[in-house]
């Protein structure tokens, strides 16, 4: 459940997920680099696990691959558990994930994390070229957890058997941006990461969920909550709004449905968005999803926002243009904990 040098921030446990991001004027070979080298950071700054993102016909988002680069990171890292948060369970037959898992937990024992989620991770043309039978649903989600978790267990009679994939110390987590996930992971006493990141309005209904639906299983014995958080921090408060720029910018442009490369901050976001806009925007990467400032803000709201949640651990996205004012936020952070 967590990396050996993992350390905490207010006794919660911080991670890093990442979407792969590809920055205007770069390319996805540039981003891939960048997540290595950030990964190789905070492995040693004491973050407790690395997740990859998967998502699909998105120009700005290098992620669509995820198996292969949880694989890629664990082999430039040492201590930090890497996994998916998540892999879209629809989007593949439970075989293949379990196999792809099972040969990561392979090569990197104890250090591979499974989050499932039930969307697809795209719109319905792309699901439609990935899946090909849509007849397959979300609502399918619980009866395909289960015949994931099959594989995972010894089975040597069994007709198809996930080899490898038996018997791997793989951790199961269930992801989700409603009540749906939530109360299923309770149910199965499985460990859930909510993406409040993008989600904030049904952030603390969905942990309540969670938590009165929990029911101790052999993988947990009380509820172990997970909560997405957008966090850009830099030596002043200016500097940070500055760098927030592009994530506002990139929110703006999933809006409009026209979704692109992560853009460089701009001197004057009011110039590119209608007041409409604007209140959407502000709402979603409000502080109940959303941290901008210099250390002593940051310290302040991370500090709140692990008091209002009850989070165990936070995992942090930062979408940052430049990579070296990235590496420097997620250091900022790093610096805080004990």
């Amino acid at each position: 459940m967590f990396a050996k040098n993992a350390r905490r921030f207010n006794g919660t446990y911080l991670s890093i997920l990442d979407l792969v991001p590809i920055t205007e004027g770069s390319n996805a070979t540039t981003a891939l680099k960048n997540s290595v080298e950030l990964a190789k950071h905070v492995d040693e700054w004491g973050y407790n696990r690395y997740w990859i993102a998967e998502h699909h016909n998105m120009p700005g988002i290098a992620s669509s691959a995820t198996s292969i680069i949880i694989g890629l990171i664990a082999s430039e890292t040492t201590h930090i558990r890497v996994g998916s948060g998540g892999v879209m369970l629809p989007n593949h037959a439970p075989l293949i994930i379990a196999e792809q898992f099972g040969t990561l937990d392979a090569l990197y024992p104890g250090r591979i994390d499974l989050g499932l989620g039930r969307a697809p991770g795209t719109d319905h043309a792309t699901a439609h070229a990935i899946r090909r039978d849509l007849k397959s649903t979300a609502n399918d989600f619980p009866e395909h957890l289960a015949e994931l978790e099959t594989y995972f267990t010894e089975r040597p009679n069994a007709l198809v058997r996930a080899i490898p994939g038996e018997g791997a110390n793989v951790d199961i987590w269930l992801l989700g941006s409603s009540g749906f996930s939530a109360q299923l992971a309770g149910f199965k006493g499985l460990p859930f990461s909510f993406a409040s990141h993008f989600a904030p309005d049904f952030t603390l209904q969905a942990l309540e969920l969670y938590r009165n639906q929990f029911t101790p299983s052999q993988v947990l014995d009380h509820p172990y909550a997970m909560v997405g958080l957008n966090v850009i921090a830099a030596d002043t408060d200016e500097e940070a709004e500055l760098l927030a720029t592009s994530l506002k910018l990139q929110f703006l442009s999933l809006n409009r449905g026209t979704p692109g490369k992560l853009q460089p901050p701009v001197d004057n976001i009011e110039d590119y968005w209608h007041p409409y806009e604007k209140e959407a925007i502000e709402r979603t990467l409000d502080s109940r999803s959303t941290i901008v400032g210099g250390p002593e803000k940051v310290k302040r709201e991370l500090k709140a926002f692990i008091e209002r949640t009850n989070a165990e651990e936070l995992i942090i996205r930062s979408s940052i243009y430049d990579q070296q004012a990235k590496i420097h936020s997620y250091r900022i952070i790093a610096e805080m904990m004990e």
